[in-house]
């Protein structure tokens, strides 16, 4: 990937056990400790390695990196990030999920039916990207999938909750984006002032936990005056 950084590739397709290694792996090279490396940036399936190339060659980081996933290290074990879930509130539809109709109507379902079967399961973070913070979310049941709009809005709320194909996802600022949307949280998914900035982290579970006008509100303000504690509870789905 040009003349400072390398692309390791564990498979061509959105799967949870090769996302489970491009994570292990991940881990593995950041504990080497590689002199030269400057930064990692792993995705569904694979994992960028930038480096200095002044301090390290191009040949010999791919032969380290080559050995180190072509080890018998188990790559494949759930790490500690997968046992914890992450509860978000969700107010469905209405101005706040203007596409859940459409959604519906694709999926033959009333749409209370796709409201329960979104949130009726947790989500594994396989990345974050797109925009800072904006996780995206597989495993979600096929009945429900929809295809991204024709036309991308040109502003997306942030917290808004959408579907596009078979992934879900939230979009932690105000952005454009093609996400058929369907409701929307008011916590706060990306805060550069906070460490970390991002409150999902790759590896961890999201389940979306459906709330009235009322509550939304409430939630709401208490983000704004800082009072609000995401709700996070271990337990592998």
């Amino acid at each position: 990937m040009g003349d400072s950084a390398i692309t390791v590739e564990f498979g061509d397709s959105i799967d949870d056990a090769v996302n489970r290694r491009v994570f292990a792996f991940t881990d593995e090279v950041e504990h080497a400790a590689i002199a030269g490396i400057t930064e990692f940036v792993p995705s569904y399936r694979s994992l960028l390695v930038q480096y200095d190339a002044s301090a390290i060659g191009y040949e010999d980081l791919a032969d380290r990196l080559l050995r180190l996933a072509t080890s018998n290290h188990d790559y494949g074990k759930p790490g500690a990030q997968s046992r914890i879930i992450l509860e978000i509130p969700v107010l469905y539809g209405g101005e706040f999920g203007p596409d859940l109709e459409l959604v519906a109507k694709h999926a033959k379902l009333p749409m209370d039916e796709v409201i329960r079967i979104h949130s009726h399961q947790p989500y594994r973070v396989y990345m974050l990207g797109f925009s800072p913070g904006f996780p995206y979310l597989g495993g979600m049941d096929p009945r429900i999938a929809c295809p991204r709009m024709k036309t991308p809005r040109t502003l997306v709320p942030a917290g808004s909750v959408g579907i596009a194909e078979t992934q879900t996802g939230v979009y932690p600022n105000d952005s454009p984006g093609g996400w058929q949307l369907i409701g929307r949280t008011p916590v706060r998914l990306f805060n550069p002032l906070a460490e970390p900035p991002a409150l999902a982290r790759p590896g961890q579970f999201i389940q979306f936990i459906p709330v009235d006008k009322a509550g939304f509100q409430d939630i709401a303000t208490a983000v704004d005056t800082g009072a609000y504690q995401p709700r996070v509870k271990e337990g592998a789905p």
